[in-house]
């Protein structure tokens, strides 16, 4: 689990094929590395990774055929920024939100209005995942935890301070580039719980008809 709190801008060193659809990654990450271990997690621009070898500050991580259809882990080359978070800690602060580091899809940059404190910017969003987006609620965008400022059918935007501007992948991304996109789990997790009992479905608990209806 992670918070969405960007720790390092860390740098794709190489990036190996490793047979079939799979890759191997190293990606060098002083501060991210300084007390990692073998198959400890580190998120890389939003997406949970498990370390499989730390040498001189850089940490090399499998990447299966399943994320690198469903992120943009398979577009990284040498020399690329990253995003790079460590696995949360318990009774650490959360300065984010609850983040998993599994992408549910890519988005894409589709516009910057810079303003004088900060940058508006506007991302394509997968039809599948409008549902779990509104505004004012949370979204992951390259591991970075941001609060929705607007949103429609398929795009949202986001406002980018200085610091995430300076210190984030998210200053340099230009027009047309993808992103990793993870939307907040406990919309997934809602639409689960209660999705049968909208549609006409079980009974509540003690016995209690649900009505049913459109959702």
């Amino acid at each position: 689990m992670f918070t969405g709190i960007v720790e390092e801008l860390g740098e794709v060193v190489r990036t190996t094929e490793t047979g079939g659809d799979s890759a191997l990654l190293a990606i060098r990450g002083p501060l991210v590395t300084s007390d990692a271990r073998h198959g400890d997690s580190i998120a890389v621009n939003g997406v949970c990774l498990t370390v499989v070898d730390v040498d001189g500050g850089v940490f090399t991580a499998d990447v299966m055929g399943e994320t690198l259809r469903r992120s943009a882990l398979g577009a990284l080359r040498p020399g690329d920024p990253v995003n790079l978070e460590r696995a949360a800690a318990l009774g650490s602060r959360l300065g984010g939100h609850l983040v998993q580091g599994h992408v549910d899809g890519v988005g894409e940059v589709l516009s910057r209005e810079p303003a004088p404190q900060w940058e508006t910017v506007r991302f394509r969003l997968p039809a599948a995942l409008s549902r779990y987006v509104v505004e004012k609620g949370s979204i992951t965008i390259d591991g970075v935890s941001l609060t929705v400022a607007a949103v429609g059918d398929d795009w949202f935007a986001v406002g980018l301070i200085p610091t995430t501007l300076k210190l984030t992948t998210l200053g340099a991304k230009g027009v047309g580039e993808p992103v990793n996109l993870e939307v907040d789990v406990l919309a997934k997790y809602v639409e689960r719980l209660l999705g049968d009992r909208v549609a006409g479905g079980p009974a509540l608990p003690g016995g209690a008809a649900v009505p049913g209806g459109d959702r």
